[in-house]
């Protein structure tokens, strides 16, 4: 088993919000790539990069502090937070980050993903986020009416590397997983 710790970035700082609230965070600190490096100083073979404004808005809004994490460590980083375009996952890839994670767009607009999946094999994750056993959107501002199981059983045949799974109510309870 392969531990990847997170850092959520909100306004360039790292963050943890309780259950997704935008609104109830704890401030962590306001050096991300310091934490970065001491998550690769404690054994961290991956580190996975929230952009939690770009979740909510729908574009990266902390692009200055994702690239600062890419060159403060040598191990690989997946990002996540508004991506809603292949454009988007294009500028991350190129720019050092190993992987990017899908969300909203998959539920939006599932052309983005088999795009994403066809230019960039390996190198797609998709992010579910659940709240009572229905799909979250848009930073969890949105709860579908897509049941999980479906959604994810959608994804077969698609060259996805990975599913990154959120439980909402879980989330930043330090309650485990």
């Amino acid at each position: 088993m392969i531990v990847i710790p997170a850092i959520d970035l909100k306004d360039g700082r790292c963050v943890r919000l309780r259950q997704g609230r935008m609104q109830e965070e704890t401030v962590y600190s306001p050096e991300p790539a310091d934490v970065a490096r001491r998550w690769e100083d404690e054994g961290a073979q991956l580190l996975h990069v929230v952009d939690l404004n770009g979740a909510v808005e729908g574009t990266p809004r902390n692009r200055k502090a994702i690239e600062t994490i890419i060159k403060a460590v040598s191990i690989p980083v997946q990002v996540g937070g508004g991506i809603r375009t292949v454009e988007t996952v294009t500028g991350y890839l190129s720019s050092g980050v190993e992987r990017v994670v899908l969300g909203t767009a998959v539920v939006r607009d599932r052309a983005v993903l088999e795009e994403a999946c066809g230019r960039f094999p390996g190198r797609v994750l998709v992010g579910v986020d659940t709240q009572g056993g229905k799909v979250a959107v848009k930073g969890w501002t949105e709860v579908t009416d897509q049941n999980v199981d479906d959604f994810v059983g959608r994804l077969t045949g698609l060259a996805v590397y990975a599913v990154v799974y959120t439980d909402i109510a879980r989330d930043g309870m330090l309650e485990g997983p």
